[in-house]
C-alpha cells in the first residue's frame, strides 16, 4: 500500500502476501478476494477479511469458481472459502480486479455454511 489510500470494495481482488503457510494453509503472495461487508469497508478498517484464490482446481465443495479476464485473473481460478482470514489492510500490494456480484454472493453463501455447519 506504501502510503497511498486504496479504494476498498467488497469483491475486489487484492494481491496480498499471506506469508509462509503452516500445514495446509494457503500462503505466499497471491490474489485474494475481499469479502468484508461494504459498510465496514466504508469505515476505513485497519483489518479486513479475505479469501485466498488459487488456479489449482481441486473440486472442493468450499471452492467457488472465478472467471478469468474481466476479474483481473489470468486464468480460471477458485476462491478457497475454507481459508478465510483476517489481514491488515497494510498487506495489500495492489487491487487487480473485481469478482462478479454472483461470485461474491456464492462465496458468502459458502462462508455462511462453513461458519454455521457444512453438511457431510
Amino acid at each position: 500500500m506504501a502510503g497511498s489510500r486504496l479504494e476498498l470494495t467488497a469483491g475486489a481482488i487484492a494481491l496480498i502476501d499471506l506469508g509462509v503457510p503452516s500445514g495446509h494453509e494457503a500462503g505466499f503472495a497471491r490474489p485474494t478476494v475481499i469479502v468484508t461487508a461494504q459498510e465496514a469497508l466504508d469505515a476505513n478498517p485497519r483489518v479486513l477479511q479475505v479469501v485466498p484464490v488459487t488456479s489449482k482446481l481441486r473440486g472442493y465443495r468450499t471452492d467457488v469458481p472465478l472467471a478469468a479476464g474481466s476479474s483481473g485473473l489470468q486464468s480460471a481460478s477458485v476462491a478457497q472459502c475454507q481459508h478465510i482470514r483476517s489481514v491488515s489492510v497494510a498487506r495489500i500490494t495492489e487491487i487487480v480486479g473485481q469478482v462478479s456480484s454472483v461470485e461474491l454472493r456464492q462465496m458468502r453463501e459458502v462462508l455462511g455454511l462453513l461458519i454455521d455447519a457444512l453438511p457431510p
